[in-house]
């Protein structure tokens, strides 16, 4: 199926070719909070090669050694996020998608820096980071060029 989605003022959009959106999710970690401006990041994934992007491109920042993210250059439109790995999914906003009920979300991540007065998907299950040995090892290598 084609999913579709863009930014805001229209000047970037894109297609995705995947069966169904991979492993909906929020990030609440400071890096995601602050690369949205929000309290969370609310991210849907699919293969690279799924990925077309049918109105201009996104500009890309590298958020840290690891991941890179891409936004509307012109209205600020955060659009996707991907680790640098060559077989790492590619993930897009889900606010971007034209029909965002396509991406419920399924799992909670980054529960460490969750504010404490948001009260959102309560019961979606979650994980802190610290507990995930995959994910200390991994997250122990980035180094942040946020400020």
């Amino acid at each position: 199926m084609t999913i579709t989605g863009g930014c805001q003022c229209g000047s970037v959009r894109y297609a995705l070719q995947v069966e169904r959106l991979e492993k909906p999710h929020v990030c609440h970690c400071r890096m995601c909070q602050k690369a949205t401006g929000g309290v969370f990041a609310a991210l849907a994934g699919c293969a690279k090669s799924g990925v077309a992007w049918t109105k201009g491109e996104p500009a890309i920042y590298a958020s840290s050694n690891l991941a890179t993210r891409g936004f509307c250059r012109d209205c600020g439109t955060p659009l996707s996020f991907t680790y640098n790995a060559p077989e790492a999914r590619f993930y897009v906003t889900i606010g971007s998608l034209d029909d965002p009920e396509l991406a419920a979300i399924e799992i909670q991540y980054g529960l460490e820096s969750k504010l404490s007065w948001v009260r959102f998907c309560e019961d979606v299950p979650g994980v802190v980071t610290a507990a995930d040995a995959d994910a200390q090892a991994f997250f122990a290598t980035m180094k942040s060029n946020q400020a």
